[in-house]
């Protein structure tokens, strides 16, 4: 509906002023879902997390670095091309995860961490594959922007929200009322990102088609990725299903901003972006339908 209403509106453009403060909201209500003691059970989960961590910080890097031979050398077209394909997802992965019988709340205590891992990393891992180009691309101001105000921002007003919600009946209505708030709230930022994009898109046609294959073959081979590192880790069904959502899932909405603050960004970065957002999003639909057959019997190794 974004898309439709975008291609006949004018002036929807100016929405890009809205997507931080939207996701902020949406990652405050998604992180407020996470109790803090399983912050903690997360961390005494090491063969999940080390599942998870090997497979988003080392089996993707790779496939993404295989995919960028087959794009030409314009550093701009690959900084957005990596900067989406090796973040890993922590918002709407969850409800997808959770209606593909993945172990979604192992995935949804695990957030802070694959956020906090993916913001050092991602300016390590750019400057790799970049090469000399990344130091003209990256800027360290809006990393640390977007760490503190979509990140750690967020993670504490939830943890004072369940505190509150612990010691006051007020604070358990208004948290009972935030909890019902995740889906909505990604629903608007995707409605949101759509928007302000979508009228971008025309003058970055050429840009959003040389990546749309590989984003195609990325959704392919991204779960299966996942599947065998975390049956290497010998996790039971659901946890590796967690684990195949998360590779396969990436992180475009968060990333988004980082890549609107490039100079010389508009148009081509958010074409680059939200093309792989909508390939993700079909792709989800099939995830959610193929996953619960994989490996039905839950055997805990």
């Amino acid at each position: 509906m974004a898309a439709v209403m975008a291609s006949a509106i004018t002036g929807l453009e100016s929405l890009d002023a809205a997507i931080n403060p939207a996701l902020a909201f949406m990652l405050f209500v998604t992180f407020l879902q996470v109790p803090l003691a399983d912050l903690g059970r997360a961390f005494t989960r090491l063969r999940f997390l080390g599942a998870l961590l090997t497979a988003n910080f080392l089996a993707i890097p790779l496939l993404a670095a295989a995919l960028l031979q087959c794009l030409p050398a314009g550093p701009l077209i690959r900084f957005g091309f990596l900067l989406v394909l090796l973040t890993p997802c922590i918002d709407y992965v969850v409800t997808f995860s959770q209606i593909g019988r993945a172990d979604s709340r192992l995935l949804l205590a695990a957030t802070p961490v694959l956020l906090i891992f993916q913001m050092l990393l991602l300016p390590v891992y750019l400057s790799v594959f970049l090469g000399s180009h990344a130091q003209a691309l990256i800027d360290i101001g809006p990393f640390v922007h977007a760490f503190v105000w979509l990140i750690a921002v967020p993670l504490v007003l939830a943890g004072v929200m369940q505190i509150t919600a612990r010691y006051t009946q007020a604070g358990q209505r208004i948290a009972d009322g935030l909890g019902l708030c995740p889906v909505p709230a990604t629903a608007l930022v995707l409605f949101i990102v759509v928007g302000a994009v979508v009228p971008q898109l025309h003058a970055a046609i050429g840009a959003a088609a040389r990546v749309l294959p590989l984003y195609i073959v990325f959704a392919c081979v991204a779960p299966l990725l996942g599947w065998l590192v975390s049956g290497w880790f010998g996790l039971e069904a659901s946890a590796r299903r967690a684990v195949a959502f998360s590779t396969s899932t990436r992180n475009s909405l968060v990333v988004l901003p980082l890549g609107l603050a490039v100079p010389g960004a508009i148009p081509i970065l958010p074409a680059i972006i939200a093309t792989q957002t909508l390939v993700e999003l079909l792709s989800e639909l099939v995830y959610m339908r193929v996953m619960p057959k994989l490996c039905g019997q839950e055997n805990k190794v």
